[in-house]
C-alpha cells in the first residue's frame, strides 16, 4: 500500500447518526459465577491532550467514512426499541424487507465495535477530537444492541458427549419477546454454534472496550456451552475425535463452527494469565467413563485454542493451501447409553465438502497470528504466511471487472465472508508486511464503491460495478453494508498503526 501523505490537523467531524440511550433490561445469563480476577480495562481519563498530533489523512478519512456508513445503516435497518433489524433495505425504492438473523445482528455489534477501537487508537495516537465527539453515543448504541439480541434467546435442554444439562442462548430467528425465542427449531437445529462463536468475539470485544463485566460473564458462558459441542469422544488410539459440529442438531463439522471460535479463546486465555481462577470440566475416559477435572482457566482456554485450530488444519487444509468447507456424511445425531445414562455418539464423517469460501482462511489467519502472539510458536507464523499467500491468490482475479483492480466473488453471502479474510490480513500483518499488498485491494475496492456508487449513504453490493439499473434488484444486505461499515473502521486503525 503506496506511503499516505500526512495531514496537517484533524478537525472535529459531528455526524449525523441514530442516539442510544443505555437499556437495564438485558437479564444477567446464567452460568459461572461472575469473574471478578481479571483486569478490567482501565477506565477512561481524560487528560490535557496537549497539541493535536498530525495523523494520517487516510485514516481519518476511513473513519468518518464508516462512521458515516454506520450510522445510516442504523437509521434505515433497525426500527423501534427493540432495534428490529431488516434484513434487505433499498436505497432506491426506500424499502425494507424481513427480519434478520442473529448472525446478522451480531455483525451490527462488530461494526459498532471496530469504530470505537478506531476512535480509541486516534486517540491513543494523540488525537483526541473524535474520540470525544463520537465515543460514548457508540458505548450507548452497544449497549442498547446487546440488550435487544436478547430477542434472539431461549432456553432448552440438550445432551452432549458427556452430559445432560440446560442452556440460554440465542437462536437463528428474532423471538417476539426477549429470552423466548425458539433455540430449538427442528431436531435442535434452531441455534448453531457459529452463531454463539461471533457473539462470543464481539462480547469480548465489547468488555475490553468498556470494561462491562456483563460481556464477559456472557461470553464465558457462551464459550462453555460451544465447548460443550466438542467431540470428546475416543477413537481407537484413545485421542479425542475432536471438532465441533455446525450445531447441536447437526452431525457435520464445519470450518465456520471452529475457525472463528480460536481467536476469542486465545483472548479468554489472555485475560487470565497469570491469575488463579479454574474451571471445572467433563472428559471421557478411555473406559468412557465422564470424568470432571479442573484446570486453571488461562491453560484451559488456551488448550483449547490448540485443539480447535489443530482440529481444522488437519482435517479442512487442502493441498492448494486454503481451507474447505466441511466435513460431512455422518448422518442423523444419534445417542449411546454409558452405565444407565445417556449421551451424545460420535459420528464418522467421511466427506470432505468444499467449496473453500474466504471466511474460513481468515478465521484461521486470525487464529494463527493470536496463537503465534502469545505462544511465539513459529509453526502457527509460518502457517499464516503459507496462508495468507495461498488464499489471496486462490480468492482474487485482477482486473476481471475493472482494470487494476482485484475482483473477490460475492455470490451468497461472501461480501461478508470477505471481510473476514480481510481482517485475517489485519491480524498477520503485524508479523507478516507483505498482506500490506492484499490490504490494499480492500481499500481500493471500498474507494471505488464509495467515490462512483455512494447512494443516499449506501453501498451497492458490488464495489467494482455498482447499481443494477432497475431499482428493485437493489436491495442491499444489512449485514453486507454492515461488513463495508467494519472494514473501513478496521483500515483506519491500520493506518495509524502502521506509523510504528
Amino acid at each position: 500500500m503506496k506511503k499516505i501523505t500526512m495531514a496537517l490537523v484533524i478537525l472535529l467531524i459531528t455526524l449525523p447518526g441514530m442516539g442510544a440511550c443505555n437499556d437495564s433490561e438485558n437479564p444477567a445469563a446464567p452460568g459461572p459465577e461472575v469473574p471478578v480476577t481479571p483486569d478490567e480495562p482501565d477506565p477512561d481519563t481524560d487528560p490535557d491532550p496537549g497539541p493535536v498530533a498530525v495523523l494520517p489523512e487516510l485514516a481519518e478519512q476511513n473513519l468518518v467514512r464508516s462512521m458515516e456508513l454506520l450510522d445510516n445503516i442504523m437509521d434505515h435497518f433497525f426500527t423501534g426499541e427493540g432495534m428490529r433489524m431488516a434484513k434487505n433495505y433499498n436505497p432506491y425504492t426506500g424499502t425494507s424487507t424481513d427480519t434478520e438473523s442473529i448472525w446478522g445482528y451480531t455483525s451490527a455489534i462488530e461494526a459498532v465495535n471496530v469504530v470505537m477501537e478506531g476512535l480509541e487508537a486516534f486517540r491513543e495516537y494523540g488525537n483526541s477530537e473524535l474520540y470525544d465527539a463520537h465515543y460514548s453515543r457508540y458505548a450507548n448504541l452497544l449497549s442498547k444492541l446487546y440488550s435487544n439480541a436478547a430477542y434472539y434467546k431461549g432456553s432448552f435442554t440438550l445432551t452432549s458427549y458427556t452430559q445432560t444439562r440446560s442452556w440460554s442462548v440465542y437462536a437463528v430467528p428474532r423471538g417476539s419477546v426477549k429470552g423466548k425465542a425458539n433455540v430449538v427449531g427442528t431436531n435442535n437445529r434452531g441455534n448453531v454454534y457459529d452463531d454463539q462463536q461471533w457473539l462470543v468475539r464481539e462480547l469480548l470485544k465489547a468488555y475490553d472496550l468498556t470494561g462491562d463485566i456483563v460481556y464477559l460473564i456472557e461470553a464465558e458462558y457462551l464459550t462453555a456451552y460451544i465447548l460443550d459441542g466438542w467431540d470428546s469422544t475416543l477413537d481407537g488410539d484413545g485421542n479425542e475425535h475432536g471438532g465441533i459440529t455446525w450445531g447441536p442438531g447437526y452431525t457435520s463439522k464445519h470450518a465456520c463452527s471452529n475457525g472463528p471460535f480460536i481467536s476469542p479463546l486465545v483472548w479468554l486465555a489472555e485475560l487470565y494469565d497469570g491469575k488463579d481462577d479454574e474451571i471445572e470440566y467433563l472428559y471421557i475416559t478411555a473406559d468412557k467413563r465422564r470424568v470432571k477435572a479442573t484446570m486453571k482457566k488461562s491453560d484451559y482456554y488456551l488448550t483449547f485454542a490448540k485443539k480447535v485450530y489443530d482440529w481444522q488444519k488437519d482435517h479442512l487444509l487442502l493441498a492448494s493451501g486454503v481451507y474447505n468447507d466441511m466435513r460431512g456424511g455422518g448422518g442423523q445425531v444419534a445417542y449411546e447409553t454409558i452405565n444407565g445414562v445417556e449421551y451424545r455418539k460420535h459420528a464418522p464423517l467421511p466427506e470432505n465438502a468444499g467449496p473453500p469460501i474466504t471466511y474460513n482462511s481468515g478465521t484461521m489467519l486470525s487464529g494463527a497470528a493470536d496463537l503465534y502472539r502469545v505462544t511465539g510458536d513459529n509453526l502457527y507464523l509460518d502457517d499464516a504466511i503459507a496462508l495468507s499467500d495461498a488464499s489471496f491468490d486462490h480468492f482474487t482475479e485482477l482486473g476481471t471487472k475493472v482494470p487494476g483492480y482485484y475482483t473477490y466473488d460475492l455470490s451468497g453471502h461472501r461480501n461478508w465472508f470477505n471481510g473476514v479474510l480481510m481482517r485475517g490480513y489485519l491480524d498477520v500483518y503485524p508479523s507478516y508486511n507483505a498482506v500490506d499488498d492484499y490490504l490494499d485491494s480492500f481499500q481500493k475496492n471500498l474507494d471505488h464503491g464509495y467515490e462512483k456508487f455512494l447512494y443516499n449513504g449506501f453501498l451497492p453490493s458490488d464495489l467494482l460495478l455498482g447499481w443494477s439499473n432497475n431499482e428493485s434488484e437493489n436491495d442491499v444486505r444489512g449485514m453486507f453494508a454492515l461488513a463495508f461499515a467494519s472494514e473501513y473502521a478496521l483500515l483506519a486503525k491500520y493506518e495509524l498503526d502502521r506509523l510504528n
